[in-house]
């Protein structure tokens, strides 16, 4: 009980320090799920612990405190916030609270865009726009009349249209948030680039701290835009349902997220619901302005009032989060993981935490110097990052969060794999290296390195296989792949009699490699694919790499110092000669894939996105073959980006500020045929 008490006491105080940073300053200091992460934990702690839910918690309250600068106003009606959900589970959980409180199965729904923007509620009288005052903390909220009255989108007087005659007689309160679009918002920093100022963060904070500018001319100079969600009149039951609700805000005269499939629609049961999180899911980077999940509400008004409020949330309504790339949690503790190179990475192992649709337990620290460098220490609250596909990071520590029990991380003087002492090849090196060639963690990453896709793509030899086969001393090396015998492999419990002879079969397969896939999977320190392609091109065969000089390897475009070195250092250890002679050997005899044509000489190549006809490997593969040069992002100097279905957006929008070309598949098959 005492733990927990310490716990949610410096939750409270760290989640009311970020609070005021966002809603106060305008300038927070972490991503918003960072805040997410921690507000989960507390929410758990003050479930599990009701007697100790303080009055001061953020849990208890809607939003931040007001600012000061501008008149305070109190709501009328509470601008409230909604209570998150992220996965079906909970929609389907909270569907059903909804059928049992309403008694009926036939629910509606209504799904909408969340909008990443500055709440704000505008206030016409007699249908002339009166004023305009932000959230503030839901009850009470700042006048931003002046400067909400410069945005073009907020009409000065609502239109007049047939059957709506009642809402310009009287008080109407509409809701929305104040944006700036991504295209704007790039402008603006691109301006402020070229006269040398700093760039803003993103457009949610500019937005915000432009309607809190003293100076409502500044305010008119920025391109911001009122999208509104909702319609508040006396009485309320003249507005039966949200999709009814945003028909008219749209009549009147106002930006809504049309009731359709574009950006908003009615649902009638929770697989519709799912369908429209499922779409934005893969199309939300396309829309005009930010957002981070859809709100999703009865569509029926009167039970959506009559369910009423839950502390600071609506029953009726909720907001699905899409997977954060960024939250926080717990650094259990680290250890050392020692790659095909030798390089010594400390690895943090996690309390799970969901980011980017899967579940990490475990994320790269890089180095010890880098660990110092941000303080990071066992035990620690810690901010964890995942961008795509891109491995897990500690991004730093939550510092407030410590209690004393936390420990500084000291780098060990010998490998944990084999006990041989680490060193730096250099003394300006970061990383330590295990020099020891017959470390069991670097033969086991050199193997799983060789038998990899991109290498010689060798089927049903993982990680699991490879430390089965090492431990039964079948192997000590990836020469010895084309040794094993079935009869061997098959006693192995790993295998039966139809995956023993999958994978001999699949190793016998690849006895006659291309040998720029082969050099490439020879696993030499600063060859990857493409240097060891050009290193093909220019000698050959294996023989003339093999006695090639650093001087030879220079002369080479692309090659520089650091990689000429590591291939003659590599070709001159006699371990790694007698590996080159064992796969002679046992049979293996890569060969020189001469290029098809040199149609795409001094081209290069990204693809973004899915092709219909090649896998990626494979249609790199083939840019090679042609005397292309296949890239991973975009560059000056790329020629083409070639998108296939679900295209990266970041990739696209580069390609477009470079000039770069970009076409579809057909148009990529076109060149290759």
């Amino acid at each position: 009980m005492d733990a927990a008490k310490k716990r949610i006491s410096k939750l409270i105080d760290q989640l009311n320090e970020l609070s005021y940073e966002y809603y106060v300053l305008d300038n927070p200091s972490v991503d918003d799920s960072v805040y997410d992460g921690l507000i989960k934990e507390l929410k758990l702690l003050e479930s599990k612990y009701p007697d100790l839910v303080r009055k001061d918690s953020p849990t208890m309250r809607v939003g931040g405190t007001a600012v000061s600068g501008f008149a305070k106003v109190t709501h009328t009606s509470r601008m409230l916030s909604l209570n998150d959900v992220f996965d079906e589970n909970e929609v389907e959980a909270w569907a059903s609270r909804m059928e049992k409180l309403t008694e009926s199965t036939a629910l509606e729904f209504f799904v909408d865009i969340k909008m990443d923007g500055l709440a704000c509620s505008i206030i016409y009288e007699d249908g002339v726009f009166a004023s305009a005052v932000t959230r503030g903390d839901g009850t009470t909220g700042e006048d931003v009349t002046s400067n909400v009255r410069t945005i073009a989108s907020v009409p000065l007087k609502l239109r007049q249209v047939k059957g709506l005659e009642s809402y310009l007689s009287g008080r109407t309160e509409i809701r929305g948030e104040i944006v700036l679009y991504k295209e704007e918002f790039e402008k603006l920093n691109k301006q402020r680039q070229e006269e040398g100022l700093a760039t803003y963060a993103n457009p949610r904070n500019l937005a915000a701290g432009t309607i809190r500018q003293l100076d409502p001319k500044l305010v008119a100079g920025r391109p911001l835009v009122f999208r509104a969600y909702d319609l508040l009149v006396d009485p309320s039951s003249r507005i039966e349902t949200n999709e009814q609700a945003y028909l008219t805000i749209k009549s009147l005269g106002l930006i809504v997220n049309p009731p359709s499939f574009k950006n908003s629609y009615v649902a009638k049961d929770i697989n519709s619901v799912m369908k429209a999180v499922k779409m934005w899911a893969d199309k939300r980077d396309s829309l005009d302005f930010n957002t981070d999940g859809l709100v999703i509400k009865l569509n029926d008004k009167a039970i959506y009032k009559k369910l009423g409020i839950v502390g600071k949330a609506p029953r009726a309504a909720i907001a699905y989060k899409y997977p954060a790339e960024q939250s926080t949690t717990k650094l259990r503790d680290i250890f050392i993981s020692v790659g095909r190179t030798g390089a010594a990475t400390p690895v943090a192992i996690l309390s799970p935490v969901v980011l980017a649709g899967s579940t990490v337990q475990m994320a790269t620290l890089h180095n010890d110097g880098e660990i110092a460098r941000k303080d990071i220490r066992i035990g620690d609250t810690v901010v964890v990052r995942k961008a795509g596909d891109i491995i897990p990071e500690v991004v730093e520590p939550m510092v407030k969060l410590r209690d004393g029990s936390e420990k500084v991380f000291k780098m060990p003087k010998n490998c944990p794999d084999c006990n041989t002492e680490l060193i730096k090849s250099k003394q300006d090196e970061a990383i330590w290296r295990c020099p020891n060639s017959k470390c069991p963690a670097r033969v086991q990453n050199q193997i799983m390195h060789f038998a990899s896709k991109t290498a010689m793509d060798i089927d049903g030899m993982g990680e699991k296989n490879i430390k089965a086969l090492l431990d039964a001393k079948l192997i000590s090396d990836a020469a010895d792949l084309y040794s094993l015998k079935f009869d061997d492999v098959v006693t192995l419990d790993r295998f039966a009699e139809i995956s023993a002879r999958k994978l001999i079969d699949s190793v016998a397969d690849k006895k006659h490699p291309s040998l720029a896939k082969f050099v490439y999977g020879l696993g030499i320190r600063h060859v990857g694919v493409q240097t060891a392609n050009d290193l093909v091109a220019h000698f050959h065969s294996l023989d003339n790499l093999r006695d090639a000089s650093e001087d030879e390897l220079l002369k080479i475009e692309g090659i520089g110092e650091v990689v000429a070195e590591s291939v003659v250092t590599w070709f001159s250890d006699p371990d790694n000669l007698h590996h080159l002679t064992k796969f002679k050997k046992n049979g293996v005899e890569a060969v020189e894939v001469k290029l098809k044509n040199q149609s795409l000489v001094n081209q290069y190549f990204v693809i973004s996105g899915t092709l219909r006809n090649y896998d990626r490997e494979e249609a790199a593969d083939l840019i090679r073959s042609m005397g292309g040069v296949f890239q991973s992002s975009v560059g000056k100097d790329t020629t083409y980006l070639v998108l296939g279905e679900k295209p990266g957006k970041s990739k696209i929008e580069k390609a477009k500020k470079l000039g770069i070309d970009i076409i579809n598949e057909d148009v990529f098959n076109k060149l290759i045929s």
